[in-house]
């Protein structure tokens, strides 16, 4: 629990510098990553790979829905005192948290459950999920019609049901298309009989409807008692702490601590594949991975609004990646270190050398993106070579993985907080980073820590 704690909150917690569906694959990576490693460290190398990989892209499929408004329902200043504002937001937190980290628990299943799922079979999933989540938007998120103040009459963002005099712009939500949307996957892994996967995605619903509200208890409960806050020592704690923040680490311990019990206690399930798993041609892989990094770019770095319309939406961008990692020789251990890697990088250089000028260009370019990304990409030709003989168990292959992935994001979210340490004087970013110092410590014990030795066996 206190692992899967650590690798959530440090992991989600990160992912608010960062956007919704590639910032949110940071937790999907390093939980994914401390769950195996810590519950199922046996299992081969290529299984243990693919479901981080699973595990790293399902979690961004959530980060299309809109949430902001639904959060500002609980603690913006016009509403502080309406208690059915608050319960409405937390309720619209609680499904939205639910949908999100379900995805995350049903692929993580897919990945642990010993049920081969072809790329062909998933592509026919999610392809229905998409067909469906049309539907679902169409059926529970429409109208939606803001000039003419006609809203879905499920509607969790700020409306003038609580607002009716303000000047309000109203956010388009699509939490029913992926309601219908996950409830498909699920019906899938149920008619494959994969019983890991169905009850991971039910661990995943739980960690995030419980999750997501009780982070947003912290900054709706300072929202409310400004005047506590005021007064006394916490009259000095609180120009530092970023409260918005701490419900976003909430969230993520919350959601990571829940999926580690569910896995924990579902651990009999936890199998290998008996078929081959690698089986997709290069000739295909390849180009696809090759198309996938294109629009991702495109997505993330570039004005290009036909790519944007398109490409991001968290069901359609991880549609690729999820189809490659299930048959892939390669999919799997690139899409979990280099390529997830990207956009977070980017956004990095970005940020500090170009808006805020922190670092100069080149060494930017070189420290930021250069550096990480090639290091990543060496990491993942070894793993692959290693994993595909299997010579590997997942400790093996985990172990460095998670060590370098945990300070990569760490680093890279520390340049962002533009270095806060300790000892200098603190601002609004302090507390967090001291807060993933500690989260931090505990992924690299996991990462270095060697196994028991067996007793000998009794004369």
């Amino acid at each position: 629990m206190m692992l899967g704690a650590f690798a959530g909150g440090m992991g989600w917690g990160i992912r608010g510098q960062y956007g919704h569906e590639t910032g949110a694959m940071i937790a999907g990576l390093l939980l994914s990553l401390t769950l195996v490693l810590a519950i199922c460290p046996e299992l081969p190398g290529l299984t243990a790979l693919r479901a981080v990989a699973w595990g790293t892209v399902a979690i961004g499929f959530g980060g299309s829905m809109t949430y902001g408004q639904t959060v500002g329902l609980t603690h913006d200043a016009e509403l502080v005192g309406n208690w059915a504002a608050l319960r409405w937001g937390m309720l619209g937190l609680a499904l939205k948290g639910g949908l999100w980290i379900g995805f995350a628990g049903l692929f993580l299943g897919f990945g642990l459950g010993g049920v081969r799922h072809r790329s062909r079979d998933l592509a026919l999933a999610l392809g229905a999920a998409l067909l469906l989540c049309t539907a679902g938007i169409w059926l529970l998120n429409e109208p939606f019609d803001p000039a003419r103040k006609l809203l879905p009459r499920i509607y969790f963002s700020d409306d003038w049901r609580w607002e009716p005099a303000a000047s309000l712009k109203p956010r388009r939500e699509v939490w029913g298309g992926f309601l219908t949307a996950l409830l498909t996957l699920i019906g899938y892994a149920a008619w494959r009989r994969d019983r890991l996967a169905v009850r991971l995605a039910g661990w995943g619903v739980l960690g995030g409807a419980v999750g997501f509200p009780l982070g947003q208890c912290l900054q709706a409960g300072h929202a409310w008692n400004r005047e506590f806050f005021r007064t006394g020592v916490w009259a000095e704690w609180d120009q530092v702490i970023n409260w918005w923040n701490f419900m976003e680490t909430t969230f993520g311990a919350v959601m990571g601590a829940t999926l580690a019990i569910g896995l924990w206690r579902n651990r009999e399930l936890i199998s290998s594949p008996r078929l081959p798993e690698a089986s997709l041609s290069p000739r295909i892989e390849w180009p696809l991975l090759g198309l996938h990094v294109v629009l991702l770019t495109l997505v993330e770095f570039s004005p290009v609004r036909w790519v944007d319309q398109v490409y991001d939406f968290g069901l359609l961008l991880g549609f690729l990646p999820a189809v490659l990692v299930a048959e892939g020789r390669w999919a799997p251990v690139l899409l979990a270190l280099p390529i997830t890697a990207l956009p977070i990088c980017g956004k990095t250089l970005v940020n500090l050398a170009y808006e805020q000028d922190q670092f100069s260009k080149s060494a930017a370019w070189l420290l930021l993106v250069t550096v990480p990304l090639v290091g990543l990409a060496v990491l993942a030709r070894w793993l692959r070579g290693r994993a595909d003989t299997g010579e590997l168990t997942a400790r093996a292959v985990l172990s460095p993985t998670l060590l370098v992935a945990a300070w990569l994001y760490f680093g890279l979210n520390y340049a962002f907080f533009r270095f806060p340490w300790p000892w200098a004087k603190w601002t609004a970013r302090t507390p967090n980073a001291l807060v993933y110092i500690v989260c931090l410590a505990g992924l690299t014990w996991l990462a270095l820590r060697k196994p028991r030795a067996e007793p000998a066996p009794a004369a």
